[in-house]
């Protein structure tokens, strides 16, 4: 993974203190918006969630929904488990295609914050296996900061001192979803954290969408 860990992003490492600088900068907000704006409207599907975290969509999910989420790191993982153990099923690995022909397809397939710790080859990888995830009509949802002309000078400072270190613009996050996905919309946002920020939404598909 292309990210900084030494100095004080070294801290992040902490679940605790990754979850309380999230809550800091109105993640609960951007995620509210994603499951409100993006996600299935029906209470029951499958999904993977691709670079977890702490699993704290969870909170904005309905309890219906069928949830496997996986994370590279075992702190994050831990956490999630004392936070949501009856929620879902969590895996401090990486997700290979051998462990997604074990799980079956998904309805959604969701990679927030995580495209941009990856080097281009990492992230083609990525969406090749959130291609093969997916049940026909399902999607991917990805979810980065970017650049993009025009934007609030804070906000691209603030972006510029994030760890993961492969921040790309619009085009480029599109071009390598391209690469796997038939269909590709890409949304830009400004107004899903609290401070000045930039994202932009990648929406995958490979056939036409499903009513879930």
């Amino acid at each position: 993974m292309a990210q900084k860990v030494t100095g004080f992003r070294a801290i992040f490492s902490s679940a605790l203190i990754y979850n309380l600088a999230q809550r800091m900068v109105g993640a609960e907000k951007a995620r509210h918006i994603l499951v409100q704006d993006y996600f299935p409207a029906q209470n029951r599907y499958r999904m993977l969630d691709i670079g977890c975290g702490t699993a704290e969509i969870l909170r904005h999910l309905p309890t219906a929904i069928d949830y496997h989420g996986f994370d590279a790191s075992e702190a994050y993982i831990q956490q999630a488990v004392r936070l949501f153990g009856n929620r879902g099923t969590f895996r401090a690995e990486l997700v290979r295609e051998a462990t997604l022909d074990e799980l079956g397809s998904f309805d959604l397939v969701l990679a927030f914050g995580l495209l941009h710790h990856l080097g281009d080859d990492e992230a083609g990888m990525l969406f090749q296996l959130a291609s093969h995830a997916l049940a026909p009509g399902g999607k991917l949802l990805t979810i980065d900061p970017t650049y993009v002309a025009g934007q609030n000078s804070m906000a691209k400072w603030i972006i510029s001192k994030d760890r993961g270190q492969c921040i790309r613009s619009p085009e480029h996050y599109s071009s390598l979803a391209s690469q796997q996905f038939a269909r590709v919309n890409t949304m830009i946002r400004h107004d899903m954290l609290r401070i000045p920020y930039s994202h932009c939404i990648l929406e995958c598909q490979n056939s036409d969408p499903q009513t879930l």
